[in-house]
């Protein structure tokens, strides 16, 4: 009698997805506070406010969902897979910080077409190990095994973040006027975006590949396109804490560069203006330029360019914040400055 059809053998691996819980368990586990009161397996996460919110008069839940895109394949070509687990929880992190809050909880989502445990282990460390750095627990997830939606050898990472924020104290860029300055502070290399154009450039037209050593690097490509995405969470936050600096805008320089996400932040009056060579532009990004011969306007609608976060302060003291920012272990530089014209970017 022929074996009957099962689960399995259509592909997906129950005991798969039971081992892959097996082995992140300790790591999600590593980020809880005493305010998750579930642990794994539980069909909702609970998480108690009640001390958090002791501490905000009108607290305003912030929330983001975003993926790592296909910086994944490079992941993929490397077979390193915690970095970016990495990336996505300070992507997230910092998509809410351009409004002011804090993170509180984090949420992961991982599909593919076949659930290798070991890979969605080192992804959950990347994930603990950013969880932990930003102070929040990771209170769930998913993991989807879908055969037939990916292709052999694919997956997809996703996480959300939930945040907090005195309602008063939200930013949005509103106060933001002509004469404020713009502060750029240094990212580590492409974040998360991009990676479709570098990948074409350096893989397709230049015959690269991820074990390519580049000199001007001083590491392979794949080395380098494989550096974590950074988290300004705790260097802004103990900005707006600790001083008397007031932020106005805060910009994450992600899918659209600079010309697509500082107007994000701007009033419909003010153009930021931006001063090329203000900043250091990291060395792969002039290669991809270079070796592409991608125009420049498309350098900067596509790439962070080395400026991983923009925040706007008064004209009156930026050095303020950004000796606090370099004293906070990164590097940061005044790239420009509001002028009073129609919303957008410019380049000068």
């Amino acid at each position: 009698m022929a074996a009957g059809i099962t689960y399995k053998n259509s592909g997906v691996d129950i005991d798969a997805g039971n081992e892959s819980v097996r082995r992140i368990k300790r790591h999600v586990q590593s980020t809880f506070n005493k305010s998750v009161l579930t642990g794994l397996g539980t069909f909702g996460a609970l998480y108690d406010l009640g001390e958090i919110i002791k501490k905000y008069k009108n607290p305003v839940l912030v929330q983001s969902i975003d993926g790592v895109g296909t910086k994944l394949m490079i992941a993929r070509a490397m077979d390193r897979y915690t970095t970016v687990g990495i990336d996505i929880v300070a992507h997230s992190c910092n998509d809410i910080l351009c409004q002011g809050a804090k993170p509180i909880t984090f949420l992961d989502y991982i599909a593919t077409e076949r659930l290798k445990p070991e890979y969605i282990e080192d992804i959950l460390k990347g994930i603990a190990e950013g969880c932990r750095d930003a102070g929040m627990p990771v209170i769930g997830g998913e993991t989807a095994e879908m055969p037939g939606v990916y292709m052999p050898g694919e997956y997809d990472l996703v996480g959300s973040v939930t945040g907090i924020v005195e309602k008063d104290k939200i930013i949005i860029g509103d106060k933001i006027k002509k004469g404020d300055i713009l502060i750029g502070i240094a990212s580590s290399g492409l974040h998360t975006n991009g990676y479709s154009l570098a990948r074409r450039v350096l893989f397709f037209h230049k015959g690269y590949t991820v074990k390519t050593y580049i000199n001007e690097l001083g590491m392979t490509i794949g080395e380098e396109l494989l550096k974590p995405h950074r988290n300004y969470s705790r260097v802004i936050h103990s900005l707006i804490d600790g001083s008397t600096v007031e932020i106005k805008g805060i910009a994450h320089i992600t899918g659209g560069g600079f010309i697509d996400n500082i107007p994000r932040i701007l009033p419909d009056n003010c153009t930021a203006v931006i001063k090329k060579g203000s900043w250091e532009v990291l060395p792969i990004f002039n290669i991809i330029q270079g070796e592409g011969n991608v125009p420049e306007e498309e350098s900067f609608r596509t790439f962070n360019m080395g400026i991983g976060l923009v925040i706007v302060v008064s004209e009156n003291n930026p050095e303020d914040s950004l000796n606090h920012i370099r004293n906070s272990g990164f590097k940061a530089w005044e790239i420009g400055v509001i002028e009073e014209e129609k919303k957008g970017v410019r380049i000068v």
